[in-house]
Order: C-alpha cells, then sequence, then structure tokens
C-alpha cells in the first residue's frame, strides 16, 4: 500500500481501543467537519481529509470531543500541533526515504502515536514492509501458534521487539503484510 501518511497517521491514532466501523464514522466526521467539499455522488457529499492547519486550529480539540472522538482529540490536535511546529508538511512523506527503525522512533515522538500507531504507519504509508503491528491477537498467534515464548502477562517493550522479531525472522522483509494476513484471519477465528 502506498496510503497518505497523514491520513494514515490521523485514522491509526483514532483506532487505539477502537474498531473498524467506529474508526470509519470518527474519520468521515473529521471530514465533513474540517475537510474541503470535493462534490458529490449519488446525493452523497464527500469531503477532502482536514489539512494540518485546520486540525490546529483553536477548540478543535473540543469539539472532536463533542463529535465522539473522546480522549483520541487531544491527540489528533497534539499530532498536527507537534507536525507543524516541529516539521514541515512534508516530513511525514520524507520518512519513507529514511530506514525502518529511524522512521519508527520519529514517529513515536507524535503525540498519541506509540509503537503500534508507528509501525501501522510505517506498513500502511510509509512503505516498510519489515513494520510488524502488534496488538493482543498478533501476541495470542505468536504464543499459540508459533510456539514464542514471552515474559510475563503484559504487551511490554520488550515483548512488543520481540514479537515482532519473531514475525520478521520467520518472514523476512514482508513481515509486515504477513501480519497483516494473520492478523485478518485471527479476528475472524475470535470472531466465531
Amino acid at each position: 500500500l502506498n496510503q497518505d501518511p497523514i491520513e494514515t497517521l490521523f485514522a491509526f491514532i483514532c483506532s487505539s481501543n477502537n474498531n473498524i466501523p467506529r474508526i470509519s464514522l470518527m474519520m468521515n466526521r473529521l471530514c465533513i467537519q474540517y475537510g474541503t467539499p470535493l462534490g458529490s455522488y449519488c446525493g452523497k457529499e464527500y469531503y477532502s481529509f482536514p489539512s494540518l492547519e485546520a486540525l490546529n486550529q483553536a477548540r478543535v480539540e473540543s469539539k472532536l470531543r463533542d463529535l465522539g472522538f473522546g480522549y483520541r482529540a487531544k491527540y489528533v490536535t497534539g499530532a498536527a500541533k507537534y507536525i507543524l511546529t516541529n516539521h514541515s508538511k512534508l516530513w511525514l512523506e520524507s520518512l519513507r526515504d529514511v530506514d525502518y527503525n529511524d522512521a519508527w522512533s520519529l514517529l513515536q515522538e507524535i503525540p498519541g502515536v506509540g509503537p503500534k500507531v508507528a509501525d501501522c504507519v510505517c506498513l500502511m504509508a510509509l512503505g516498510k514492509a519489515e513494520a510488524v503491528p502488534i496488538d493482543t491477537h498478533m501476541w495470542r498467534l505468536a504464543v499459540k501458534q508459533y510456539g514464542l515464548k514471552v515474559n510475563g502477562n503484559s504487551l511490554s517493550m520488550k515483548n512488543y521487539r520481540e514479537i515482532g522479531g519473531m514475525f520478521r525472522s520467520r518472514f523476512g522483509e514482508y513481515a509486515g503484510w504477513a501480519q497483516a494476513v494473520l492478523f485478518r484471519k485471527e479476528l475472524l477465528r475470535t470472531k466465531k
């Protein structure tokens, strides 16, 4: 995939403790509220993804809370402000040209971005096929299906790195895409 890095970043910031239908609803509300109209098709209006400047305006956080973003509202506005204050608008795109580990670390300087969100952005928008987003589904899969032994009962940074490393050593340079297929399969299995 080669998704737009800004849109991908904000979608994954909103993905924390969330489900796909609700994330889609939030992104749609964000575009309607702060994007620009693109036109209509079959009676439905479409909007662009908001600019960083639009998301950095006064009272955006409050409005996003009203729109159901909850605690994520401060991360949306914080991420926009961070990028505009510390980098150029093209900074996220420029991360396509740096190595995976550097991009992963730099992304985590953005408010609301932890290891998993950084890996999701690396994989979906920055061309880093070795990025392996890890959550509890993938942790369970690594332990049950691949016999990985991890310490403790939490997804610590040590465990996160160990699980990602296991997927990279098993699936090589396309470990992130292998993870995406396995993740989908795991979701379908757990819904039964």
